[in-house]
């Protein structure tokens, strides 16, 4: 073996071997012959279908080899080029045509007539050299840092919006200032592709043909700031009353600011987590002056926050009717995002306010001015701000809702658009109190609940009423001890007298053995806002936020048998150069019938044997219509309800304190001359006032149910055995709860005025804690 021979075996394998003998018919085998034996011997065990697969390799590598690969690339990078030069050179930047696309949009009521119209486009244009330098700079740190050195365009994020448009993932996000404009002024709002590629042309064309400052001024000059105002100088008088040219910095940063989501922002309507967002965008606006030295540190560390004055409401909008359009345009805006035809609310609205929509309302005439007149003469004529302050800190909202068609038939949003600019009947930021308590009953009967000790939970389940008693949760205390309303004690109830009585003690320990998880959950599915809450037991006492529009929802549901309401201002709507898609108003059943009726059942009693019967059982004008519904007032009377339906009308009345000078909440205490608001005095007499005027008398109830005080009783109450629920009070309080008295009574199908005897019981000197509950004015919840 030679040396080379020898290397290799070295190589191989450590050892030296001798050569293979030659194949059959080569007897010298030389280097060839060697070789060749050498691949028999490594084909040997691979098998035909290895050699097939190196074959199949060998094709691919063919196929695509990296030359080809890279000739691809370039001839598609080409092949874009050539489309891009082909676009550039046929579009051309059209004449401006915002103003002349410009139409009124027309709102009718249900039966066809004319509410109003709007399409006045609040708008003065004025030159750059009319706004100061400084103010200038806000826009251009809020949406472009790079706009002064910047060729008009943001290729990625063009390109993140081309693909967000394909793939229908919504908002783009990234353009540049030139983009924006050209948008706002060449173009539209629509979310296309065609729209998207004339932005990127254009803003070429136009960055390259004008100036910075021309393209500046026509961007100030064209957004829309919200309140009806586009241009700078229109959104300086609608936020601060003042001209353009006298804008200060912080100002103008709070203008820029706004341009991100001018509805979300706007301080007069902005949620509390729109404030916080609008301040942190203004505080974004000036540091970023600061790190692009167009603003001293020092001068912007010293500034403070610049709070907007109270808006004014446009022409024509006087009275109810600016509520009721921006509700309508709220709704539509909200549709127009959900069908993709626009990224954001935002967006949304600005294609409603461009004009061209006809939209018909269902708002029914009769019906509005009924709500109008009860409200008038039921509250804000009894209420004298000269003669007590805390009267001018008293608004009112109201919406009514037809349960088997979803119609928004009649809405109060305040005493006048032009005084009070938000609408009461859609603002979220009230606590619905003890309204949400039939939600919590809802829950569970329609998760078939028990209590912690294993029995059913119905109308007839009795729990401990007792004030401040700890909640229980498999006997361990929850840390939460509600008290009840002039901290009222009633030993051992039923669940339908702790409805009526609206008892906080008990609904707090028949959520936690529900589980608020659930509860939650089925309060989203009736309709309330429950997302990201928190299932802690305070939520039992209605804590959350909601507004007279979603709580005439979720009782029109449990009016609707469990078929989900989702209440619908508007009837129609109709646009030349857009189509909308109206959802029903009608859902599927989200809770069980049963569950639904068995609700309203017990809520009967509320009004017949409970905290609302002096306003609405005992009402001359009520005529024998079947009620059902729910008082509510919150801590320290901030808020106050009453939520009620017969069987083809639902409404919600809501009160909330509202201070007049900053708008923050407050207590009611004391307005009207009363020492408290509460659920069954104003909001329950603004109801009976208005429904019993304008539903159908001869209207009834149609229950899948055995329970609640609209049925007879089937089976004697039996008290639950859970520590929690164990009776407290003492024996002089026990005969007066007993179910054979304050129970039945409450439960005959007549609701005549037999129940003169449950009401004696419940106010011997022995109850002297809950005997002011049959009081309107001071009623439990």
């Amino acid at each position: 073996m030679g040396r080379a021979d020898e290397r290799r075996a070295r190589q191989r394998g450590g050892r030296t071997t001798a050569p293979p003998p030659p194949p059959s018919g080569n007897p010298s085998p030389g280097v060839g012959g060697r070789a060749e034996a050498r691949r028999a011997a490594q084909g040997k065990g691979r098998g035909r279908t290895k050699g097939k697969g190196k074959d199949g390799r060998s094709l691919i590598r063919r196929m695509f080899t990296w030359k080809k690969i890279v000739g691809t690339l370039i001839g598609l990078c080409l092949l874009g080029m050539g489309a891009f030069v082909v676009l550039y050179m046929m579009i051309d930047i059209p004449a401006g045509n915002a103003d002349a696309q410009l139409q009124s949009n027309v709102y009718k009521y249900s039966n066809g007539s004319l509410m109003t119209r709007d399409g006045q486009r609040n708008r003065e244009i004025v030159g750059l050299n009319k706004v100061p330098k400084e103010v200038r700079y806000t826009f251009v740190a809020a949406e472009n840092k790079s706009f002064y050195q910047d060729s008009g365009v943001d290729l990625k994020g063009t390109a993140r919006g081309l693909i967000n448009t394909l793939s229908g993932k919504g908002a783009q996000g990234g353009s540049t200032i030139t983009q924006q404009y050209v948008k706002n002024y060449y173009l539209t709002q629509d979310q296309t592709i065609t729209r998207k590629l004339n932005e990127l042309v254009i803003s070429l064309k136009l960055d390259r043909e004008k100036t910075k400052d021309y393209i500046l001024a026509g961007y100030i000059n064209t957004s829309y700031y919200g309140r009806g105002a586009y241009g700078i100088q229109a959104a300086a008088q609608a936020y601060y009353g003042i001209d353009a040219e006298k804008l200060d910095v912080q100002q103008g940063a709070y203008l820029a600011a706004l341009l991100q989501a001018p509805n979300q922002y706007d301080w007069a309507i902005a949620t509390p987590t729109g404030k916080k967002l609008v301040k942190e965008r203004w505080n974004y606006v000036l540091n970023n002056m600061v790190g692009q030295d167009w603003l001293n540190k020092t001068k912007r560390d010293a500034m403070t926050f610049p709070t907007p004055k109270e808006p004014k409401a446009a022409p024509g909008m006087g009275g109810q009717v600016g509520y009721l359009v921006d509700a309508a345009n709220n709704q539509l805006a909200r549709q127009l995002v959900t069908q993709g035809t626009a990224d954001n609310l935002d967006e949304a609205l600005s294609m409603v306010r461009a004009g061209g929509w006809n939209i018909t309302l269902n708002i029914d005439k009769k019906r509005q001015a009924a709500l109008v007149k009860a409200a008038t003469s039921q509250l804000t004529s009894k209420l004298d701000a000269k003669e007590r302050s805390v009267d001018g800190d008293v608004q009112a909202g109201a919406a009514s809702v037809d349960p088997k068609t979803g119609a928004v038939v009649a809405m109060y949003g305040g005493t006048d658009y032009y005084k009070h600019f938000r609408n009461n009947a859609t603002r979220t930021d009230y606590q619905p109190a003890s309204t949400f308590k039939p939600v919590i009953l809802a829950a569970a009967l329609d998760e078939n609940a028990k209590t912690q000790n294993g029995t059913q939970i119905t109308a007839d389940t009795i729990y401990d009423g007792t004030s401040k008693r700890p909640v229980v949760d498999n006997g361990v205390k929850v840390g939460f001890a509600p008290e009840n309303e002039d901290d009222g004690n009633y030993g051992p109830i039923t669940v339908q007298t702790a409805m009526n009585k609206s008892v906080n003690s008990v609904f707090a320990q028949l959520g936690v053995d529900v589980g608020m998880q659930h509860v939650l959950k089925v309060g989203g599915q009736l309709g309330m806002d429950t997302e990201g809450l928190k299932a802690v037991p305070a939520q039992t006492l209605g804590t959350m936020g909601a507004s007279p529009l979603q709580m005439a929802g979720v009782y029109a549901t449990l009016d609707n048998h469990g078929k989900k309401v989702t209440p619908s201002i508007i009837k129609s709507v109709e646009n030349s150069k857009r189509s909308v898609e109206l959802p029903n108003p009608i859902g599927d059943q989200v809770i069980s019938t049963e569950a639904a009726d068995t609700v309203t059942s017990v809520l009967t009693g509320v009004v017949d044997d409970g905290t609302a019967k002096t306003s609405v059982r005992d009402n001359a004008e009520r005529d024998g219509r079947k009620v059902a519904g729910k008082t509510g007032t919150s801590d320290n009377n901030k808020s106050a309800w009453f939520t009620g339906y017969t069987p083809d009308l639902v409404t919600s009345v809501g009160l909330f304190g509202e201070a007049q000078k900053n708008g923050a909440q407050v207590a009611m205490y004391g307005a009207g001359g009363l020492d408290r608001v509460n659920g069954g005095g104003f909001p329950a007499q603004i109801w009976a006032a208005y429904t019993f005027g304008v539903s159908d008398k001869d209207a009834r109830f149609d229950l899948d149910t055995t329970q609640g005080a609209a049925v007879e009783p089937t089976v004697t109450p039996t008290p639950t055995v859970t520590p929690s629920q164990t009776p407290s009070e003492t024996p002089s309080q026990t005969p007066s709860q007993t179910p054979t008295q304050s129970e039945t009574p409450t439960e005959t199908p007549t609701q005549t005025p037999t129940q003169t005897p449950t009401e004696t019981p419940t106010e011997t000197p022995t109850e002297t804690p809950t005997g002011g509950l049959d009081d309107p004015f001071n009623p439990g919840g």
